[in-house]
């Protein structure tokens, strides 16, 4: 049941988000996929991520109750997945969540069978990605770049590369899903 966990890491400013994005957009409505609604300790935006923001003490409460499937801190935030944002693998569905490479081995001890999926980019793309978003100042983002310099995709991941056209990794991304799924299922994406 687990093998249907797919947890998707690369740098923030990867296109992750997009990557979704795109998903939901070029999939059937009864596509039996469902993306996991993270809680994060920031500030809601217009763009991007429509997380579910909370305070660090609302986090903190959801962890020590043990209602967070996932859980960890990178950047000076926390970050969790509700356990029942992993409800539909029962109904035999794939969830993916959108994870922390540095928490990919903690995440692995939970759920062995989870499937791995890296988004990588050139430090080129990063840098401007990272820049245009404009959540950090010039020194964060090149801390970010520094930080995920020359690191290859975990072993046993899917490396998928969001350098050119968000069809292409979308597609990528897409087929990894559905080599998940029984034929019948897949083939409604």
């Amino acid at each position: 049941m687990n093998a249907r966990l797919v947890y998707l890491i690369g740098p923030s400013g990867s296109g992750k988000d997009s990557l979704l994005q795109w998903l939901l957009q070029n999939i059937q409505p009864d596509f039996p996929l469902h993306l996991a609604r993270r809680c994060i300790t920031r500030a809601t935006q217009a763009s991007g991520e429509q997380h579910e923001s909370m305070s660090q003490a609302q986090w903190l409460r959801l962890r020590d109750a043990g209602a967070l499937a996932l859980h960890w801190q990178a950047n000076g935030l926390s970050y969790g997945v509700r356990s029942s944002e992993l409800a539909p693998l029962a109904l035999g569905h794939c969830v993916l969540v959108n994870g922390s490479r540095a928490h990919l081995d903690e995440a692995k001890q939970r759920f062995p069978e989870l499937t791995a999926a890296h988004i990588s980019v050139t430090a080129e793309r990063l840098q401007h990605r990272l820049t245009q978003r404009g959540r950090e100042d010039a020194l964060a983002v090149e801390s970010r770049l520094r930080r995920n310099q020359n690191l290859p995709a975990p072993a046993g991941c899917a490396d998928i590369s969001n350098n050119g056209p968000i069809d292409v990794a979308g597609a990528a991304l897409l087929a990894v899903v559905q080599r998940l799924l029984p034929a019948a299922a897949a083939q409604r994406g």
